[in-house]
């Protein structure tokens, strides 16, 4: 057993034992980052628009998309990009060539060494035997993010509610009862966006654990959330859904921006 872990490769060691130990996976990589990370060819990999994470650098390559002609401003633009990654110039005969060749460098080549860093950790883990020999893990422990499908119902079965008898409890069992059925009210007629910043507020994560979710009923302004306990902890104040929904639309938006920013 190993006594030092290298700093470049430790994240693929801790995604693969979370996974291990039921923790969160490692969702929303590109499919052709997850492709490449398994040993895969940049050259082989099927790269979108969509991958590109940097929403300018995205824009610009998009101009070379198609036949149109470039505006004098969209050819500063991708001279530029192709000057910082040195590539050559746009000329009339590359085009499609410079668009498959900023795509692929914007998609895996920013990031090739982080990718190899993931490698390597993974290889120090059970993991990648199990990935290379059972090539149906991947999607479990690499899910797609806009692939998460979780429904109202699936979401109210994971959920551990508050008993009466919980002890430490400084809030009756009538508040209790409200809030629970205020939070049920919500998830039952959230759309499938307000479901997913939910989960993201309440576990840090855009996949469900594979443990309960808890909730508790505390004293407090604002819903507040234990990422790392999966607990969701409500203020026991609220008398009326409306400001319970106003509430909790705000703080679960938080999750795009930072926790806590109300």
């Amino acid at each position: 057993m190993r006594h030092t872990v290298t700093c470049s490769s430790w994240p693929g060691e801790w995604w693969g034992h979370s996974f291990v130990h039921g923790g969160p996976c490692l969702s929303g990589l590109s499919p052709a980052v997850v492709h490449v990370l398994l040993g895969g060819s940049p050259e082989t990999a099927t790269v979108t628009l969509e991958d590109c994470p940097d929403l300018n650098i995205r824009a610009t390559i998009r101009l070379l998309e198609g036949e149109s002609e470039l505006s004098d401003e969209g050819k500063r633009s991708v001279r530029d990009l192709a000057f910082a990654w040195d590539l050559p110039c746009l000329t009339g005969n590359n085009r499609r060539w410079l668009f498959e060749k900023m795509l692929i460098h914007a998609v895996i080549g920013r990031v090739i060494r982080q990718i190899k860093q993931l490698r390597r950790g993974l290889k120090e883990t059970p993991m990648w035997a199990m990935l290379n020999q059972r090539p149906d893990t991947v999607a479990l422990l690499f899910p797609q993010e806009g692939a998460v499908d979780y429904s109202p119902a699936v979401i109210l079965q994971r959920i551990t509610w508050p008993r009466d008898d919980d002890e430490d409890d400084d809030c009756s069992v009538d508040t209790k009862c409200r809030v629970s059925g205020y939070l049920r009210r919500f998830i039952e007629n959230a759309s499938p966006d307000v479901i997913t910043n939910l989960v993201k507020f309440w576990t840090g994560w855009e996949i469900l654990p594979r443990n309960n979710l808890s909730i508790e009923v505390v004293n407090g302004r604002f819903p507040t959330a234990s990422t790392c306990y999966e607990t969701l902890r409500i203020p026991g104040h609220y008398k009326d859904y409306a400001s319970f929904e106003n509430d909790m639309l705000a703080c679960i938006g938080t999750c795009q921006t930072g926790f806590g920013l109300v």
